[in-house]
């Protein structure tokens, strides 16, 4: 079973996607994480230290390449995996990234979800972009303006798949936002359990 994370640059997707794999693994399942990183925080932490900024539709060429690549090869190990493999992003989060950018969504990446196995739940954690923004400040290691969390929030909103997300707050501590991931996805389900015997499940 594939649970996909989504949502603004700080809203925690890496530490809920640790804090859930440790739950189903407390819960005496079986589970991986698995990240589809498009290499977004490298390419700015480089762009401002060499005082450089990529066109977009280079800098999103490159981060698609990438992010299509992680996403593929998490495809390829989840199928080999017989549990809960929480996936850290995936290509909905190209296709709000290129929202922001003014650029449209294309054809492959969309066909491209359609075409791979079809996870149990897209989990959206939503968080108020002033927050996100507290939290990157925080961290000190990228650098993101409000009004472009804000623009990205905004841009996931709008995506056409984002009736079918499970949307979670990301304000609450990683441990209880776990456990509420766990719920809505035990919800849609059927019931509880299960965890460890890798069914096949869509929403």
């Amino acid at each position: 079973m594939i649970i996909v994370l989504t949502g603004i640059d700080g809203s925690g997707k890496s530490t809920a996607a640790r804090a859930l794999v440790q739950a189903v693994r407390s819960r005496g399942g079986k589970a991986m994480l698995l990240s589809n990183h498009a290499g977004r925080r490298t390419m700015s932490v480089l762009a401002a230290r060499w005082g450089v900024q990529l066109p977009a539709r280079a800098a999103d060429a490159a981060e698609t390449l990438l992010r299509v690549s992680n996403v593929l090869v998490s495809h390829v190990r989840a199928r080999c995996f017989d549990g809960v493999v929480v996936m850290d992003r995936h290509l909905h989060c190209q296709l709000a990234l290129r929202t922001t950018k003014g650029l449209p969504r294309g054809r492959f990446l969309p066909w491209l979800l359609t075409a791979l196995p079809q996870p149990a739940a897209v989990v959206h954690l939503d968080l108020d972009p002033a927050e996100a923004h507290r939290r990157i400040t925080a961290r000190g290691t990228d650098s993101e303006t409000l009004a472009d969390l804000a623009a990205f929030r905004d841009a996931y909103a709008g995506l056409p798949e984002f009736g079918t997300f499970l949307r979670v707050d990301a304000s609450l501590p990683a441990t209880e936002l776990a456990e509420r991931v766990l719920h809505a996805v035990d919800t849609l389900r059927g019931g509880p359990g299960g965890y460890g015997r890798g069914e096949a499940v869509t929403n």
